[in-house]
């Protein structure tokens, strides 16, 4: 990197540094602006079937948010029954919450190596060929929903973790490496003509290398003539994550020339390497860390940004809280009241 780029990460850091800082010393107003009010693009967040009942969650998602993804009731872990059958009646319900609402819908997620559903695993190939099962599979899903979609997470987490390649799953194995994940690509827009097509992966902004090998996976796609129309990256990240470090990765991603998603971020207290930050420190960084998520995503020309999406709005929802219970990784707190992250949020989308 040149002396001149040095000087101009460290100057939008800190200028983020500042924007955190100032959110976090002022008292946070109760009536903050609403997010999709104050944003240029979509503001998302995950959703399961069960939070449409609780009628204080499903105000604060009609009031904060334009588009929802299912958080885990579109995967295959929910649709793939033992003896092969679809069950819909989380994502249905899902679907028609947005669609009453007037939300968009992301379809999250159509191939994940973490899934090998029983029925793919004792496939009769005397009967179905496993290729035929998988394009089955995503005609079924991606249909169904075809026209209630913005997107689709196509593949989700293809890079393996250190970088070093792809991941090894069920559809590597049995159907190729890149050519489990092109096909998928190809039989999703087959479903849906209309769809923006992503791939979706974690720790982009944490490791370089990783992110390098998740763009010459989007750039050999692209040159397969594989529909890819869009790049996610989750941002499940730690309050101490180095300022500057989402700004570069924005950066990056933004060179495929692509729409991008921020489809999943979060920002963990507890996840923080630094064990001797006290949890006021901790809470001053979740909130800069917000701000320069949204910072860097303002920062995108207007047709690279496809949405910003939240993976939970209050505390209480988050699987991060669920995993440990003194987290608080969330915009709002476990009673839906704006936190200093959200303040960071709204201010960040005013520029």
């Amino acid at each position: 990197m040149s002396d001149v780029s040095r000087r101009a990460v460290l100057g939008s850091s800190l200028a983020l540094a500042a924007c955190g800082q100032k959110a976090q010393s002022q008292p946070v107003p109760a009536n903050l602006a609403p997010l999709k009010t104050i944003a240029p693009f979509r503001i998302g967040s995950s959703v399961q079937a069960l939070h449409l009942d609780d009628p204080a969650l499903a105000a604060l998602l009609r009031r904060q948010v334009s588009q929802l993804t299912p958080e885990w009731q579109m995967k295959m872990e929910y649709i793939v029954q033992p003896d092969g059958s679809f069950r819909f009646d989380a994502p249905d319900r899902i679907a028609a919450f947005a669609q009453a609402n007037g939300m968009a819908l992301l379809g999250h997620v159509l191939v994940w190596y973490a899934q090998a559903p029983e029925a793919f695993e004792r496939l009769d190939e005397n009967r179905v060929s496993f290729e035929q099962a998988y394009r089955n599979y995503i005609l079924a899903v991606a249909g169904r929903y075809r026209g209630k979609v913005v997107g689709w997470d196509v593949v989700n987490e293809a890079v393996a973790e250190d970088g070093d390649g792809w991941r090894t799953s069920l559809w590597s194995k049995r159907l190729g490496d890149f050519e489990h994940i092109a096909l998928a690509f190809r039989t999703a827009r087959e479903a849906d003509p209309g769809a923006t097509l992503l791939l979706n992966d974690y720790n982009l902004e944490y490791m370089p290398r990783k992110r390098a090998t998740f763009l010459k996976l989007a750039e050999r796609l692209l040159a397969s003539g594989a529909p890819l129309t869009g790049i996610g990256t989750q941002m499940h990240v730690a309050a101490d994550i180095r300022p500057g470090e989402i700004t570069t990765m924005m950066k990056d991603l933004a060179s495929l020339g692509l729409p991008i998603h921020l489809s999943e971020l979060d920002v963990s207290l507890v996840r923080s390497d630094n064990k001797l930050l006290g949890r006021a420190e901790l809470e001053r960084r979740q909130a800069r860390t917000y701000g320069e998520a949204a910072e860097a995503f303002m920062a995108l020309p207007q047709r690279q940004r496809f949405a910003f999406t939240l993976w939970g709005l209050r505390d209480k929802d988050s699987w991060l809280k669920k995993e440990n219970a003194s987290d608080a990784p969330a915009p709002f707190d476990d009673a839906g009241r704006p936190k200093a992250a959200a303040a960071a949020l709204v201010e960040a989308f005013r520029r």
